[in-house]
């Protein structure tokens, strides 16, 4: 654990040297909207100046990580407020499903900066050849490929929180460029990034010259498990199953055993990851994790959350999950955990420096299961359902051959394995829009449970509507570009 630790500092200080050492330069400029010919004339001239601006891609998602953890939970099921706590008013109005359009997540402008980038990339690289005789067309694939990936990524994020979004795939490079695009059906984008992922699948690195580099940086690993979960959203359950498949052959990725679950947490970039945004305090790469889930007091684990991981009688059932997600005072253990003792928290000089794990092997796994229950194959998603839990020491489930029977115990299965990293409140929308609503009410129930008893009936009618459960677009958004209309549901603000 030592020499990995060790590693990531070293990695870290090399990717920083040598891949995004040129941001500090040019971030703010990427960050405006430029005038004519300046990026063109004046910016893209060499392979360096290309791997920069990716660079800030990479660093404008990685500053996301507040955002992308609380859109993935605040609305789920798995956290309560802090009794007496500081939870922002923000934060508050999402878990009482009070959201307006004027409240800070509804803004969608991180998203659209990392697009920005990378649209720079995609469109304006291939011209810098001309220029750098030293731009090899491998360098230039990898690059645009990467691109391509935090690109759908993004958009993959836009489409669960608002559905429809614009989808912009030219670089803002003139000030002529049409900055008010209309909404594009949720749909057609998720057809866009499909077909663009499939483009790049087989021209894009499948590992980088360290274990550290190929966990943090676009992979075929992890196009195939953005793929896998594209899929899976669309209910396309035998392209799930595919893509999860071809993250198996590939002989990458392991799950790790019992005795080291902890490790995909803290150190990281362990051999079960796929694709984690890196943190590292040493060197200005800092995230909010631990304040915001254990050292500020705006969350608890919930009662639910308590529930099922809870770790029983003698210490038994949870324990390592259980000991490992949750400390003794009913925190998030994940980014606040030095071990899985629930016990000892990091030092001041790491404790911001835990990785947000976008992708693991568990993780597909679980994907993988619940598309095979969906097409009625129980044996194969019992399979892999108990692969992730034999890891866990706990007891096989059997599936009972019935589709919502086996839904709902992978859904659980999803929520004990990935508790707290960002993907309970997706999983939960997609039960709920699944097979024309089925699940509306089970859903509907869960998105109240936060919500004061005096307003819950109020509240149950509104959310019956599913539109309510996504995001409103805010209203400077509203108010600044013409060619877009508010989500209906918050025509009249809750």
């Amino acid at each position: 654990m030592m020499l990995l630790r060790d590693n990531k500092k070293i990695f870290v200080f090399v990717l920083v040297a040598a891949f995004m050492v040129a941001v500090t330069s040019c971030e703010d400029f990427l960050d405006l909207k430029p005038t004519d010919g300046l990026v063109r004339s004046e910016y893209w001239n060499n392979k360096e100046e290309v791997l920069s601006t990716l660079a800030g891609a990479y660093k404008k998602l990685a500053v996301m990580h507040r955002s992308l953890f609380t859109h993935g939970e605040i609305r789920g099921d798995l956290l309560d407020e802090y009794p007496n706590g500081n939870l922002p008013n923000n934060e508050r109005k999402m878990m009482e499903a009070n959201i307006q359009s004027d409240n800070t997540y509804a803004k969608w402008g991180e998203y659209y900066t990392v697009i920005n980038l990378c649209n720079h990339v995609i469109k304006l690289a291939p011209s810098v050849q001309d220029v750098d005789q030293t731009f090899t067309d491998f360098l230039l694939q990898q690059y645009i490929s990467e691109a391509t990936f935090l690109r759908s990524l993004s958009y993959f994020y836009l489409v669960r929180i608002w559905n429809d979004v614009p989808l912009v795939l030219e670089p803002s490079e003139t000030d002529n460029v049409d900055f008010f695009p209309p909404l594009t059906p949720a749909d057609s984008v998720l057809s866009k990034i499909t077909a663009d992922l499939l483009e790049i699948s087989n021209k894009i690195l499948e590992v980088y010259p360290t274990v550290e580099e190929s966990k943090s940086r676009a992979t075929a690993g992890a196009v195939y498990a953005l793929l896998a979960d594209i899929s899976l959203w669309r209910f396309e359950y035998e392209d799930c199953i595919e893509y999860v498949e071809k993250v198996e052959s590939s002989g990458e990725y392991f799950l790790l055993p019992a005795t080291e679950w902890f490790d995909i947490f803290q150190p990281g970039f362990s051999l079960e990851g796929i694709f984690e945004i890196y943190f590292e305090e040493n060197l200005n790469q800092s995230n909010k994790l631990y304040s915001i889930t254990f050292s500020n007091d705006y969350f608890i684990a919930s009662e639910y959350a308590l529930n099922v991981l809870d770790v029983g009688v003698l210490g038994a059932a949870e324990q390592i999950r259980g000991n490992g997600s949750i400390s003794l005072e009913n925190k998030i253990w994940k980014y606040g955990g030095q071990y899985p003792d629930q016990i000892t928290a990091r030092p001041s000089e790491s404790n911001t420096s835990a990785n947000f794990i976008v992708y693991r092997l568990a993780d597909l796994y679980l994907m993988k299961a619940e598309a095979l229950s969906q097409l009625g194959d129980f044996s194969r998603a019992e399979e892999y359902l108990n692969m992730v839990r034999d890891r866990a020491n706990v007891e096989p489930l059997n599936l009972a051959n019935d589709t919502q029977t086996a839904e709902f115990l992978i859904l659980e299965e999803r929520a004990k394995e990935l508790a707290f990293e960002g993907k309970r409140w997706f999983d939960l929308l997609r039960m709920g829009r699944r097979n024309n609503y089925e699940n509306r009410d089970k859903l509907v129930e869960i998105l109240i449970q936060d919500v004061p008893s005096t307003q819950k009936l109020v509240q149950k009618a509104k959310l019956s509507n599913p539109l309510g459960w996504f995001m409103p677009i805010h209203i400077n958004e509203i108010e600044r570009n013409r060619e877009i209309n508010q989500n209906p549901y918050y025509y009249v603000e809750n």
